[in-house]
């Protein structure tokens, strides 16, 4: 088998199973498990897939920058904002965190609603101006053009002001072996010190994010308070994080 022909192989059963065991994808070819790492390299290097600890899981395609991530499973992302706007209560004090998903709760908000939103988004923070009866504070920092939202020290310590009732938080892979998952170290690390501020975190998960995994690591699926998905109830991914005491708020 040619080199091109084993990786469209794997490209196949990656997709298939959402899964690579480098292992037994070896046995099952006949090659050495360094050539199928040596693959996985490669296609990981294009963004083909996410390796990860003996294998490899599919790569998010949430991983592009934010004008091209909202022509990604847009009415998915309204599903599940529209889920996490039921989340917000009158009078509390909610963090939202940038991001397509994050933008559409705004637009799934109650016009009327009297609540306090902190957010490190530009982008949501403009389009809360649409809700008059939301104070809106935001995070300082070094503009991540990328994402669209502040990151770095400043908006880490600004965050360390902040009490919340609730944490929205926006990732780009959810994974019951990888954890929730983004694709930029800062990003991650701001993700955190939000989480660390708010009575209970939900996680925003359209469709096209479970199962998939990006390089940096956010938050163990231990320590939020439940994800919020439209994916389908019987997703092998969703199965193993009811069986781990994950509460799965069903956005469909």
């Amino acid at each position: 088998m040619l080199v091109g022909e084993r990786r469209e192989l794997l490209l196949a059963r990656l997709a298939r199973d959402g899964k690579l065991v480098a292992k037994d994808v070896a046995a099952d070819l006949g090659v050495t498990e360094d050539s199928v790492r040596r693959d996985l390299r490669e296609l990981a290097a294009a963004g083909l897939c996410q390796r990860v600890y003996g294998g490899a899981l599919p790569a998010s395609p949430a991983v592009v920058d934010h004008t091209r991530r909202t022509a990604i499973a847009a009415e998915s992302k309204q599903r599940v904002a529209a889920a996490a706007a039921r989340l917000v209560r009158p009078g509390s004090t909610v963090l939202l965190d940038g991001g397509t998903t994050a933008l559409a709760v705004t637009r799934a908000l109650p016009a009327d609603l009297r609540a306090t939103v902190v957010t490190h988004s530009p982008t949501v923070a403009a389009a809360l101006l649409e809700h008059p009866g939301v104070d809106v504070y935001v995070l300082g920092g070094r503009l991540f053009k990328h994402s669209a939202v502040t990151c770095g020290a400043a908006t880490v310590e600004a965050a360390a002001t902040v009490t919340a009732d609730l944490f929205l938080l926006g990732v780009t892979g959810v994974h019951h072996r990888a954890g929730l998952t983004t694709g930029d170290p800062d990003e991650a690390a701001v993700k955190r010190a939000l989480a660390a501020r708010a009575g209970e975190t939900h996680v925003m998960a359209s469709s096209e994010k479970v199962g998939a995994a990006s390089p940096f690591a956010v938050l163990p699926l231990a320590a939020v308070s439940g994800v919020i998905t439209d994916a389908p109830h019987d997703h092998p991914v969703l199965e193993h994080l009811r069986a781990a005491g994950v509460p799965v708020l069903d956005a469909t």
